[in-house]
């Protein structure tokens, strides 16, 4: 986000609010939903890490599936690559994300790489090896470590629901061990790394990790749908007040919330969450309909909005995390 100066009676929210529309209409101008990777400003860089110069509370906010740097090689190999992205990306994730993080004064990890390349809430060991040339290694096979590969959303996407087979031919291992070298191995390396140095600081990290969903379609006439859903791994990512106050936090602003159904968080939360070590680790899904045009595909104004939501959501979760551990400054700055 570009620095300037704070006008007179203009406050840090309302710049806030100023940058993410000037981003908002930026994007809308753009007709395509699928950029090659050199539109974008992340020089090549499969995610990026951004640390305030003066951290001050433990928190992470992260969006693995928010990646649309897609190389011109990736989007020739695709049969159907807008309409691929489109279901496959957790859409603009990656501006709310990073605002979140800003308004907060939180750590932010965002992925530049896309879902279809690498999906970075898999396991490295979640793969369909039928659509490897070579074929699995010696003594694999299908087992409970690789169940979403067969319903065609493993570590590299092969299908999507309503489209089909998503790539024009297989892989070769090499190019697997590529992706999950240099963009996989990496970022898991990197959160982890940076959640321990909180929790070395503060005593207690928390990472929050942002997804988006389409919208849940009612089971019966006149049934609210939840437009957010709070994932814990069933509790064991986090500690389980953390994820009622998340959940409250959200009922008590009129928000449809739900827990852990039908998203309760993958691999990214079994891996970082930690919670008998103070990592706690919180997945949350956003309804696109809340921050996207009808079809789905671009940034609406109230996308600001959301992100205030949000970023409110977070501070308050850092409060209750520090409760009862009495970091005056901790408790400071999420109250401000």
């Amino acid at each position: 986000m570009p620095n300037r100066r704070l006008h007179k009676n203009e406050t840090v929210f309302e710049i806030c609010c100023f940058d993410l529309l000037a981003l908002i209409r930026k994007h809308r101008a753009m007709t395509s939903p699928v950029r090659p990777a050199d539109d974008f400003s992340c020089q090549g860089e499969p995610f990026t890490l951004t640390v305030p110069e003066m951290a001050r509370i433990p928190l992470l906010i992260a969006a693995p599936h928010g990646g649309r740097a897609y190389s011109s090689g990736l989007i020739a190999q695709m049969r159907r690559p807008e309409s691929t992205a489109l279901r496959l990306e957790d859409r603009m994730v990656d501006y709310l994300a990073k605002e979140i993080a800003g308004r907060c004064g939180a750590s932010s990890l965002i992925a530049h790489a896309p879902r279809a390349e690498i999906d970075l809430n898999r396991s490295v060991e979640d793969v369909d090896w039928s659509m490897v040339v070579e074929g699995p290694p010696n003594g694999v096979r299908h087992s409970f470590a690789n169940r979403r590969s067969r319903s065609g959303l493993g570590l590299i996407p092969r299908r999507v629901p309503g489209l089909g087979e998503i790539w024009r031919g297989p892989i070769n291992n090499r190019e697997l061990e590529r992706r999950i070298s240099g963009i996989h191995q990496p970022y898991h390396r990197t959160l982890g790394n940076e959640l321990q140095k909180m929790r070395d600081r503060w005593g207690a990290a928390l990472l929050i990790d942002i997804h988006s969903m389409p919208p849940i379609v009612a089971r019966d006439a006149g049934e609210t749908v939840a437009e957010y859903v709070i994932g814990d791994r069933f509790g064991s990512s986090c500690d389980a007040m953390l994820s009622a106050r998340a959940l409250n936090y959200l009922s008590s602003r009129n928000r449809p919330v739900a827990h852990n159904r039908p998203y309760s968080g993958g691999y990214v939360l079994d891996r970082h969450g930690a919670p008998t070590r103070g990592i706690h680790a919180l997945q949350i899904e956003i309804c696109r309909s809340t921050y996207l045009d009808t079809e789905l595909c671009q940034p609406i104004p109230r996308m600001a909005s959301i992100a205030g939501l949000l970023s409110d959501l977070a501070l308050c979760l850092v409060r209750e995390l520090n409760e009862g551990r009495g970091d005056p400054e901790v408790q400071a700055i999420a109250a401000e």
